[in-house]
């Protein structure tokens, strides 16, 4: 992943370093709040750098953000080849990982074969109350 950013024109930082190998290890998307506060960020980077570290890795596509516009963003690696769609819960923000075949795969080959375009990729957010929320509910 360090690679990939070196390519994109990122110059290596521990902080840099850091957050890519955060994020990298992670099972789940993660706030600014849980990178800045992970016992792996070693650079000793505040807040502020994290955040723009992450602002420079989304805008260069190297990282996808998540979450609803009120909330606070979430943010995961994107990996060439591979992606994950997500199930965000608009009452407490829980954001999920979801597990199922993606029926959109077979639509993105369709369409390049229809229209021309090629390496067509999606990003997919599907957002509705989770079931601790919907209980309550």
């Amino acid at each position: 992943m360090m690679e990939r950013a070196r390519e994109a024109g990122l110059r290596r930082t521990k902080a840099l370093e850091n957050v890519l190998s955060i994020l990298v290890h992670s099972h789940q998307p993660l706030s600014l709040a849980d990178i800045a506060e992970s016992p792996d960020l070693t650079s000793g980077a505040d807040k502020a750098t994290v955040y723009r570290v992450l602002v420079k890795l989304e805008e260069l596509g190297l990282i996808r953000r998540l979450g609803l516009h009120d909330r606070s963003a979430y943010y995961t690696i994107l990996q060439p080849g591979h992606h994950d769609d997500y199930l965000i819960c608009t009452q407490c923000g829980r954001i999920q990982r979801l597990d199922i075949a993606c029926p959109v795969e077979a639509l993105e080959k369709q369409i390049e074969k229809a229209s021309g375009f090629q390496k067509l990729y999606h990003e997919l957010e599907f957002y509705g109350l989770c079931p601790q929320c919907a209980v309550k509910e």
